[in-house]
This record gives structure tokens, C-alpha cells and sequence, in this order.
């Protein structure tokens, strides 16, 4: 937790919810760029294309260009990255099964008189 410590950057960017759900969506398959924004509903060009960026800089994902036209890009997890899916996949899961409720304890917060 100490702020020089260098972990901090690599949860920073694994606790964002646009990896999260790339990470997620590349977890089934290699994908095309639209698709996989396709995919993850409603991430902007420009954040997906900063995201992949970052996660290939990091070692997560891949970017496997094919030289013919029109250009084709596809994406795909590392070998360290497919360490992430199941872990993501878990709170994804989590996400799913409490849903009901965090709805709950959110609606009762949001019902309390403010002072």
C-alpha cells in the first residue's frame, strides 16, 4: 500500500474497469479492434485504443498486425495475461451474483435523510 511501492501501477491499471472487461472479452478469444469494442459496450475509440496500448506495454495483451489489405489488427492475451482471466473472471462473476445486492445497499444509502 505504500505509495513508492511499484505494484501499485500494475493494480492501478488491473483494478480499471476497461481493462477488467477487456481482459474479460479477450479471455474468449483473439479479436479484431471493432469487435472487441463491440464487445465491451460503450468504451470510446480513443480509451480502447489507450487501453490496449497501455496493456501491451505492460505485457497483458498482444497486437498481431497482418500484412495485407485492407490492414488487419487483431488482439490477444499474453501468456501473462491469460493469468488475469481467471482472477477477473471471478469479480465479474462476483459482479453478477451480488448485483441484487449492492442494488439494495445502494437504494437504502441513496434513501437515508442527508444532514
Amino acid at each position: 500500500m505504500l505509495a513508492t511501492c511499484p505494484s501499485r501501477t500494475s493494480l492501478a491499471r488491473i483494478a480499471n474497469k476497461w481493462t477488467a472487461m477487456i481482459v474479460i472479452a479477450l479471455s474468449e478469444r483473439r479479436m479484431r479492434f471493432g469487435e472487441l469494442r463491440t464487445r465491451v459496450a460503450g468504451i470510446s475509440g480513443k480509451v480502447l485504443t489507450d487501453t490496449l496500448r497501455d496493456l501491451e506495454r505492460d505485457g497483458i495483451v498482444t497486437r498481431i498486425a497482418f500484412a495485407e489489405m485492407p490492414p488487419r489488427v487483431e488482439y490477444e492475451l499474453t501468456a501473462l495475461g491469460r493469468t488475469l482471466s481467471e482472477p477477473l473472471g471471478a469479480l465479474g462473476l462476483w459482479a453478477e451474483q451480488y448485483f441484487d445486492q449492492v442494488q439494495e445497499a445502494r437504494d437504502a444509502f441513496d434513501a437515508r435523510p442527508t444532514t
